[in-house]
C-alpha cells in the first residue's frame, strides 16, 4: 500500500468526523468555521489523491475520479456562496461532497474492494 493510498484513507476518515462534527453543531461560529476550512482541506486532498490511486481499474480512471472533479468544484461552490451570505446554497454543495464522502467509505466494504479484504484478514 502506496503513502498515498495511506493518507487518503486517514484523510477520509477524518473528513468524515469532521464533517459529522459540523453538521450536528451550531452554524457560523468559530469553531464551525474552523472546522469546516479542515473538512475543505481534508476532502480537496481526498479528491486530489484519488488522481493517484488507479490500482481498481487497471490503471486507467474510473468513474470515482469524475466524482472527484464534482466533489472539488462542490467546495469551491460552497464557499463561494457562504461569501455571498447565501446559507440554503452553501449547505447544498457542502452536504452534498458529505454524503458522497459516506457512500465511497460503504463502497469500499463490498466484496473484493480495500476495506473487505482488510477486514478477511482479521476475520
Amino acid at each position: 500500500m502506496t503513502l498515498v493510498i495511506i493518507s487518503h484513507i486517514i484523510l477520509a476518515l477524518l473528513a468524515v468526523f469532521l464533517g459529522l462534527r459540523n453538521l450536528v453543531s451550531k452554524k457560523g461560529n468559530y469553531t464551525h468555521k474552523v472546522f469546516g476550512w479542515f473538512w475543505v482541506i481534508s476532502m480537496a486532498y481526498v479528491s486530489i489523491s484519488s488522481f493517484w490511486i488507479k490500482s481498481l481499474n487497471e490503471g486507467k480512471y474510473s468513474f470515482i475520479h469524475l466524482l472527484s472533479i464534482w466533489t472539488l468544484i462542490c467546495l469551491v461552490l460552497g464557499i463561494y456562496y457562504i461569501r455571498k451570505k447565501k446559507r440554503k446554497m452553501h449547505y447544498a454543495f457542502m452536504i452534498g461532497p458529505y454524503i458522497g464522502l459516506l457512500i465511497a467509505g460503504i463502497l469500499t466494504l463490498l466484496p473484493g474492494r480495500f476495506f473487505d479484504e482488510v477486514f478477511n484478514l482479521f476475520g
